[in-house]
Formats: structure tokens, C-alpha cells, sequence
């Protein structure tokens, strides 16, 4: 009997997960299910447990209690392993060998692989093809890993923070590539510290924090659980201590066209902006951003982010 989606075994489960080193619990009982064809990205300040849990996932540790499980086996397993392919922070690619070369080695490794040519393609690295590793930049190295990671044509790709180093623009080329691959079927799980990332591409965020998942649901519906706005505005004469004052405000950033405002009484901020005469353009509100939510959410400053 074919089992249908809803049948088979999650891609990625954790239960009742825990991982502690000597005296330091890094994860503690964390329940997570990641379903076919979901773009998941895991959301957390520096040492909250984001890369730990992913450790968990791909068998790299073994957990100290609870489980982890790929497709419903031992993610140690090759079964399971071959099914998955793997974006790491750190990845030992020998700097010798040549582009083209390292994707023919890694596809040997699955059964049913896609082409170099394809993987060179998605990742924007045709003109690189026969360049050594180690004459690559920063950016181009970090495509290569994610040429490495899909080469397989893997059910699951699990990405570790996958665009660190990248322009705007191969950043949203990458955005491109992974929306396709989901619309192709596949599953995404995925850590960044871009939370415009995280926005753009997933289809639920789970926020770790103290090795605990402490929020988990949709980009808006995480959004909705703070209720400010953010304003935008150009202003003269005006500094960004006389904004600090305005009923409601949070936060203060100028921008190169003006200022940006965190408020929690956008209508009050607004109110005051105008009794004081102060002389404003190109206004726009919006509602609070994935930055704001996870800011209240956790309670860091926005540097623990980076």
C-alpha cells in the first residue's frame, strides 16, 4: 500500500528534545514537526539553541533525552541522511579542487541526483565552473554550498544560515531559488539572522530562546502579537531625541531619507508630530515588522541578533 502525504512520517521531528553540555542545557524538551513541503525558519538570538536543535536534526549530535527524527528513521541512518541535503555555516570543501569537480563528487553520494549543469544554474555559478574553491570570493563560496546542498535533488534541504555574505540582489536570486524548489514539492527548514528572510520565505517561524521554543506560528500571526506600527517620514529641524518624546515611540532610526519610528500609539505619535508644527513628507505607516515582533518577543536588543 502507497502511503499517501498525510500517512508518511514528518520530514524533521524533535521530541521532547534535549541537549545539555556538562552543566549547560543548549536545548530543553523542545517539540517540533516539520511537514512536507513547509518552509520552517528556526528564529533565535546568539546561544539560544537555533544551531544545536539543527544539529539534532542531522544527527551531527545524538540527544541527551527525547529524540530526533528524519522521514520517521534515525537521522544517523543513510536512508535517511541521502534524502536530505545540507547548507552548513562552516562547510570543509577542499580549496584544491575546482568548482565542477566538487558537485561531481557530491552528486555520487545520492541515488537519483540532478545534473551539475542544474545545480551550477540555481546557484548563478555557470561562469565559475572551472575555477578553483579557493580563488572564489566570500559570496560565491556561499552559492557553492547551496549548489552542493541541492546537487542530490534531496526531499528536505536544511540551511544554516544560507545567504550570510551575499549581495541584496544573489540574495533574492536565492529567495527565487527556494520558493521554486518548495513550489516544486520539497521541504525547507532554515536558520538566519535576516529576519526579512525569514518573512519572505517561511510558512511558520519558530523562535528559540534559552533553548526553548517561547513562539511559533506565521509570519503574521507572530507580527500580530505586537501592536505597533512603524512610521516613516522625511522631516528638517528636527533631531532624534525630540522623536524619542513622542507619546508611544520605541525606537529611532535615521535613515538615509529621513526617519524611521517604532511606536505603539502610531494615531498619538502622529498627533503630536502635527501640534508641534513640525513640518513632515512622504509619511507612510505600516504595520510592525517581523524585526519588532521578535525584539518583544525576546526581549534582546537588536545586536544579540548579529
Amino acid at each position: 500500500m502507497v502511503l499517501s502525504v498525510v500517512d508518511s512520517p514528518p520530514p524533521v521531528e524533535l521530541t521532547e528534545a534535549t541537549k545539555t553540555f556538562g552543566p549547560v542545557t543548549a536545548l530543553d524538551r523542545v517539540d517540533l514537526r516539520v511537514r512536507p513541503g513547509e518552509t520552517v525558519a528556526v528564529l533565535g538570538p546568539n546561544g539560544a539553541g537555533k544551531t544545536t536543535a539543527i544539529s539534532l536534526m542531522l544527527g551531527l549530535r545524538a540527544p541527551t533525552s527525547g529524540s530526533a527524527r528524519l522521514f520517521g528513521r534515525d537521522p544517523r541512518e543513510p536512508s535517511s541522511r541521502e534524502r536530505v541535503g545540507v547548507m552548513l555555516q562552516e562547510s570543509g570543501v577542499p580549496s584544491t579542487l575546482k568548482v565542477r569537480e566538487a558537485l561531481e563528487l557530491f552528486r555520487r553520494l545520492y541515488r537519483r541526483p540532478t545534473s551539475v549543469a542544474a545545480a551550477l544554474e540555481a546557484a548563478g555559478l555557470e561562469e565559475k565552473a572551472g575555477a578553483r574553491i579557493g580563488d572564489l570570493s566570500g559570496g560565491q563560496r556561499q552559492r557553492l554550498y547551496f549548489a552542493l546542498a541541492i546537487v542530490g535533488d534531496p526531499e528536505l534541504l536544511i540551511l544554516d544560515e544560507p545567504t550570510v555574505g551575499l549581495d541584496v540582489e544573489s540574495r533574492h536570486g536565492f529567495w527565487k531559488q527556494i520558493r521554486q524548489m518548495v513550489a516544486d514539492g520539497k521541504t525547507v527548514v532554515l536558520t538566519t539572522h535576516y529576519l526579512e528572510e525569514a518573512d519572505a520565505l517561511a510558512d511558520r517561524i519558530v523562535v528559540i530562546d534559552h533553548g526553548r521554543i517561547i513562539a511559533e506560528g506565521s509570519p503574521a500571526a507572530i507580527k500580530s502579537r505586537v501592536g505597533g506600527k512603524t512610521i516613516r517620514f522625511r522631516a528638517d529641524g528636527v533631531g532624534e531625541d525630540d522623536l524619542r518624546r513622542l507619546p508611544g515611540v520605541r525606537r529611532v532610526n535615521r535613515t538615509a531619507d529621513g526617519f524611521e519610528l517604532y511606536s505603539l500609539e502610531a494615531e498619538a505619535t502622529l498627533a503630536r508630530l502635527f501640534q508641534e508644527g513640525i513640518v513632515i513628507s512622504d509619511l507612510e505607516v505600516v504595520g510592525a515588522r517581523l524585526e519588532e515582533a521578535f525584539l518583544a518577543i525576546t526581549g534582546r536588543r537588536e545586536e544579540e541578533m548579529n
